[in-house]
Order: C-alpha cells, then sequence, then structure tokens
C-alpha cells in the first residue's frame, strides 16, 4: 500500500522518536523483518516491538526470510516467528501499511520479503546501526551507529512511545539483542546503556543466565566436530596479526552440521592471542561464498568488507563473493593481507 506521506530520514543524527511514533501510529497494518541468517540483533529488535505494537492494537506479524535458528527459539514462545511463503503471506502484506526493517546493513540481505515488498509498494522504514549511503532504497531511514545494537534503538523508541514500564516479553527481544550484539557485554561497543538495558532487564524478572546457555552453551556435535576441522587447518598471517580459514560444503556434510552452526567461528579465532583480524570464507555454494571479518580493534576492517561488495561496523563486517570457494579464498586472503599490512606500516610510522 503506497501513500503521499513525509518521508523519516535520521541517517545517523539525533532521531525524533516522537516523529517516528506518530508515524507509527498512524498505520494499522504492520510487518516486521530482519536479514536473512537472523542473529539476536535482528530477532530481538523484532520482538521488542513486536509486543509493544499488540498492546496498542495494531495488526502485526513477523515474517523473516529465514526460518528462526534453534537457539533462539525461546523467544518464540507465543509462535510470533513466521518464514515468508508467497501463497501464505502475499494477500496480507498486500494490504500492510508500514514495514520495518530492522539491522539490515543491506536491504537485499531481507531476499524474497524484500521483493514482496516492492510487488506491493510497501512503504517501509529501516532501523538500523549499521551505515547506509543517503541514497537508500527505503521509505523512511532511522539510522544511529552509536547505537551497540538495533535493540537499544528499539529500547529508546519504547522510552518515549510508552507511558507505562516496557513489558517482560518486549524486554526479552532487547536484551537479547543487547547482549549478542556486545559479545555478552565485552565488545568495545558495550556502553553505559547496554548495561542500563541489563539492569533494567533483570528487573523486569528476565532470566539471564538462561538466555545464555539457550544461545552459547547448546551446541550441537556436529558444530563442535566442524570447529575442529577448521581448527586443526587454521591459517596465520602477518606475524601471526590475521587468522583464516575457509569451511566448504564437503566439510559441513562431513561434519553433519548445518549452514547456522558456523555462527560465531569468526569470533572464536579472534580470541587468539595475538590474532588481531580473523576472517571466515565460507562456500555457501558452488558459486558464492560468504566471508566474515573481525577485528579486535586495533585495526578497521569495514573497509576491506567494502572493496569486495559488502559493509558493516569498523570492527564486525562482511561480504557475499560470486566466485567459487578457491577463487574466493585467493581474492579475499590477498586484499586483507595487503591492506592489512598497509594498516601495520602506518601505525610503525604514527
Amino acid at each position: 500500500m503506497s501513500g503521499n506521506i513525509n518521508k523519516l530520514n535520521f541517517n545517523n543524527i539525533p532521531i525524533n522518536w516522537e516523529q517516528v511514533n506518530d508515524l507509527i501510529l498512524s498505520c494499522d497494518h504492520i510487518v516486521l523483518t530482519t536479514h536473512e541468517n537472523p542473529d539476536g540483533d535482528g530477532l530481538g529488535a523484532e520482538v521488542g516491538l513486536y509486543y509493544h505494537l499488540r498492546e496498542v492494537k495494531k495488526d502485526v506479524r513477523i515474517i523473516n526470510y529465514s526460518s528462526l535458528p534453534e537457539e533462539y527459539i525461546y523467544l518464540n514462545k507465543d509462535n510470533i516467528f513466521e518464514s515468508y511463503e508467497e501463497d501464505q503471506h502475499d494477500e496480507w502484506l498486500e494490504a500492510v501499511d508500514l514495514a520495518i526493517i530492522f539491522d539490515v546493513g543491506d536491504y537485499s540481505r531481507t531476499r524474497d520479503v524484500k521483493i514482496a515488498l516492492e510487488r506491493y509498494n510497501v512503504n517501509t522504514m529501516n532501523i538500523d546501526h549499521h551505515p547506509h549511503p543517503s541514497k537508500h532504497p527505503f521509505t523512511h531511514n532511522i539510522v544511529d551507529l552509536s547505537a551497540a545494537a538495533t535493540g537499544c534503538m528499539v529500547y529508546d523508541y519504547l522510552k518515549v512511545a510508552r507511558d507505562s514500564a516496557i513489558s517482560k516479553d518486549s524486554m526479552l527481544g532487547i536484551y537479547t539483542a543487547v547482549m549478542t550484539d556486545t559479545g555478552c557485554f565485552k565488545y568495545s561497543n558495550t556502553d553505559k546503556k547496554s548495561h542500563e538495558i541489563a539492569i533494567e532487564s533483570i528487573q523486569n524478572g528476565i532470566e539471564t543466565s538462561t538466555i545464555y546457555q539457550n544461545i552459547y552453551e547448546n551446541s550441537s556435535r556436529s558444530r563442535m566436530q566442524l570447529l575442529g576441522d577448521f581448527l586443526s587447518n587454521l591459517n596465520y598471517e602477518l606475524d601471526g596479526k590475521l587468522a583464516w580459514f575457509s569451511i566448504s560444503q564437503e566439510m559441513l556434510k562431513n561434519a553433519s552440521a548445518r549452514r547456522s552452526d558456523v555462527e560465531g567461528f569468526t569470533d572464536i579465532v579472534r580470541s587468539i592471542s595475538g590474532v588481531e583480524v580473523s576472517v571466515m570464507i565460507f562456500e555457501k555454494k558452488i558459486d558464492q561464498c560468504r566471508v566474515n571479518f573481525r577485528s579486535k580493534g586495533k585495526y578497521k576492517i569495514n573497509d576491506i568488507a567494502q572493496s569486495i561488495g559488502g559493509g558493516g561496523h569498523a570492527f564486525a563486517s562482511g561480504a557475499m563473493v560470486n566466485s567459487n570457494l578457491q577463487n574466493a579464498v585467493d581474492r579475499v586472503v590477498n586484499i586483507t593481507k595487503n591492506s592489512l599490512q598497509t594498516k601495520i606500516n602506518n601505525i610503525k610510522e604514527e
């Protein structure tokens, strides 16, 4: 559904959440979505807003491209997550007033959901803490690069939109978003607000230790086998400052592992003493590879991701490379080594 409306554009400038709230309240049918292979931030942000919108009597649904990862099943106690199916969802989507898209980085990462929203000319609102260009595809663009997580932005919105305290159900999602995107409050993006959200969550009865166990202490034996397989063949470059690894479909098959099992592997490698930057090249299919970059914080790596068509945060970025695994490895490792060597040399000269 389209219409002549005033477009909101807060692209990393102070956000007027009152204006955002007025726009949301003017809509009756709202869909929430996030990127493919969703993480705790995208999913948690959806949950945080979903329960509020239900309280204010909106017709709201969460429809994602990917299915809900098992470690986040606890967020789905009311069966609120749906995976997009054209024959099941298009009739409802045609009448939607607003699509709110969380944590996406790049709109194309919503895949078929994006195609459906464009088919019915649905107005879109991007809420994200990833950088977006001034020329963006959204009707409304709400970006805060200083936010530790997109869930923090949902928290800020609810503090303005609500007269009463944020509900426990919403805080469960917001806490999940903040905990996962700050690396359990260990990453450099962890700020005062992150801890304030944690305190409010505990005061609200959120069982934080249970959430941690669901996400981080619930690995399958297959995932552990895959972890062992690539760790035994880990590659080090630049005196150990760069560590990289590749995972093929054959490795996945041999370990009886799933695609989702690779999540978090780049963070594990980054934790090795002496490693400043870690890189994973994962073979999604014969002619497409996913690349993940992680940095401890000494060297920014989003420019490296951008050079191969990706993007993201300064110290956590990614890209998709359309080539076979060997060619992707050769290209990504070469570009990363050269860029990182330049950064190392620049620091030495300072």
